[in-house]
């Protein structure tokens, strides 16, 4: 079990390969620090290839007789882990909240929507149904098979340390591939924990692997030649590199990048009705997502209609210990990121933004990664805190007269993964979506996270790869289509 009580003895944790638990082959490790009260959690080893090599080997060896079992009795084993993390549900949510400083309800709603993932998953007889016709020639029957490829790999980043793992492993494996996952090396404890439920669902040796590391398992992953493909998400300027080196030694990539997620505010949106959810889609899970409504756009008189209300929520949002009641707001991840924050706020003020809400000394806490909430007004498209992704507690306030004026914004910008629209016009609605680039639009919704049936991930800059996260996609990618042609004489 992973130890996480407080004066206990520090754990180093361990690769999990081959149905069994391991310690990694290297003496180089890092610190897993609560964020919150800067305790020292655990250890986490920094990895080589040669335990890249022991896992993948252990998928490998695994992959002929997993590829072989029926697709039924395969979903019983993803019902026995769903059940193990309904039954651990609280635990993994605390263990999610003390590594990543998230609130619980937050830490909630993220393993919630990666057990929406399993459930998805459990229905792999009827997902991978292929297709057939008869008679496509005279005497000749066609039929199209989907096969699973061999080992994959598993990129996951920090944000989001249950559900974007359990994006892509239920998939995976249910469609009779096997996995090697390397989670976020600053929150390896979640998946640790869960690792140790998949063993306990007594999933054949092999089939499930995790390799705990840092850069060299990511390069290691995509020019692996056992590797067929790589599910990563993370920056763009990491994504891209995936994408690239994976794709150059001949894996299929998805590869899920960065943001700058522009959310469109009409005048007519209801007030009442809007603020809240405008203001949790920058603040929630301390802005530290990427679908992350962190730039608004107001269109004419929206902006005096909205300024008040929004300054006034902003200003009563309780930052602290996520694991605290009543807390809305923990800390960032890690001083590095706190640092980089703080440079963009810096950055913010120097090219003319005006600082309505200042977060740097507002948070109250002795220790802690914390900011509190800051928010910029006058901020132009050409502006850093309107050109890259903060990734943080910081929301930018733009003015333009009219919804073309705030669609050109969104045009110009590399980054496609989200946008909203706030309007009571269904018109005006339609003609947003129906504009809009990126690939996942939200009206009326501050977070525009498709569920776990339907596809995730963005378009332009923001989505390197031809095939997204879960849903129909997500079989997919971990498929490929064999067609049978047959004739009998």
């Amino acid at each position: 079990m992973t130890t996480l009580s407080k004066g206990t003895q520090i754990k180093t944790l361990s690769n999990y390969h081959g149905g069994a638990w391991a310690p990694a082959k290297t003496a180089d490790l890092l610190d897993v620090v609560n964020p919150a009260t800067e305790e020292l959690l655990a250890r986490v080893p920094m990895s080589t290839m040669l335990d890249l090599d022991d896992a993948v080997n252990s998928a490998q060896k695994a992959f002929p007789a997993w590829r072989r079992m029926p697709p039924a009795e395969r979903a019983k084993y993803l019902f026995t882990f769903k059940n193990l993390l309904e039954k651990h549900f609280e635990e993994i949510a605390r263990i999610c909240s003390m590594e990543h400083g998230k609130t619980l309800a937050e830490s909630r709603g993220d393993l919630r929507r990666g057990i929406d993932c399993v459930d998805v998953a459990c229905g792999i007889p009827s997902m991978m149904l292929g297709e057939s016709l008869e008679d496509v020639g005279r005497g000749v029957d066609c039929v199209a098979y989907r096969r699973p490829l061999g080992v994959f790999a598993v990129i996951a980043p920090f944000n989001f340390p249950p559900m974007v793992p359990l994006w892509f492993l239920p998939h995976c494996i249910a469609t009779g591939n096997t996995l090697v996952l390397k989670p976020s090396e600053q929150v390896p404890l979640t998946m640790q924990r869960i690792f140790e439920l998949l063993d306990e669902a007594g999933l054949p040796p092999g089939v499930v692997n995790l390799v705990n590391g840092g850069k060299e398992i990511v390069q290691g992953m995509c020019e692996h030649p056992l590797i067929q493909g790589v599910s990563f998400v993370g920056s763009s300027p990491v994504a891209k590199f995936v994408y690239e080196t994976a794709a150059k030694h001949g894996k299929r990539v998805q590869a899920l990048g960065g943001a700058k997620n522009f959310v469109v505010v009409m005048p007519d949106a209801d007030l009442d009705k809007s603020v809240d959810v405008l203001v949790e889609s920058c603040f929630g899970c301390a802005g530290q997502r990427c679908l992350a409504g962190a730039t608004l756009i107001f269109v004419g008189p929206a902006y005096e209609k909205f300024r008040a209300p929004l300054l006034d929520r902003i200003k009563r949002i309780k930052v602290g210990n996520g694991q605290d009641q009543g807390v809305e707001m923990g800390p960032v991840i890690s001083q590095a990121s706190k640092d980089r924050i703080l440079g963009l706020i810096q950055r913010g003020i120097d090219e003319g933004g005006e600082l309505l809400i200042d977060g740097r000394k507002s948070h109250g806490q002795s220790k802690g990664f914390f900011l509190g909430p800051t928010l910029f007004d006058k901020v132009t498209p050409d502006m850093t805190l309107a050109q890259e992704e903060v990734f943080g507690p910081v929301m930018a306030w733009l003015r333009v007269e009219t919804l073309d004026e705030a669609m050109a914004i969104l045009e110009a910008h590399p980054f496609g993964n989200t946008t909203s629209i706030f309007t009571s016009s269904g018109k005006t609605a339609r003609d947003f979506a129906y504009r809009a680039e990126p690939s996942m639009i939200g009206v009326n919704v501050g977070v525009a996270a498709p569920m776990s049936y339907f596809n995730f991930g963005g378009a332009k800059g923001s989505m390197f790869g031809d095939l997204k996260a879960h849903g129909k996609h997500g079989i997919e990618f971990y498929t490929d289509r064999k067609v049978v042609i047959s004739r009998w004489f």
